[in-house]
């Protein structure tokens, strides 16, 4: 019916819900590897690649498939 169909897409998340929940994960990946950037460590070019790659998530325009960078 109608209201079924009103209430799944209610319960659906937003684009701006999804794109919060993008930069969560994109934050967390970024903390996990944040020690890469500590004064007495030099990061490789695949740790640098990865850390813009996550920094640039948020520009990718498809919320719906996101292409997330590989950890080295």
């Amino acid at each position: 019916t109608q209201s079924e169909k009103d209430a799944i897409a209610a319960a659906q998340p937003t684009t701006d819900e999804k794109w919060a929940n993008i930069r969560i994960t994109r934050d967390s990946l970024l903390r996990d590897c944040d020690w890469w950037a500590s004064s007495d460590l030099t990061m490789s070019d695949a740790q640098k690649a990865y850390r813009k790659a996550l920094r640039d998530v948020p520009t990718q325009s498809d919320v719906d498939n996101i292409t997330w960078p590989d950890k080295p």
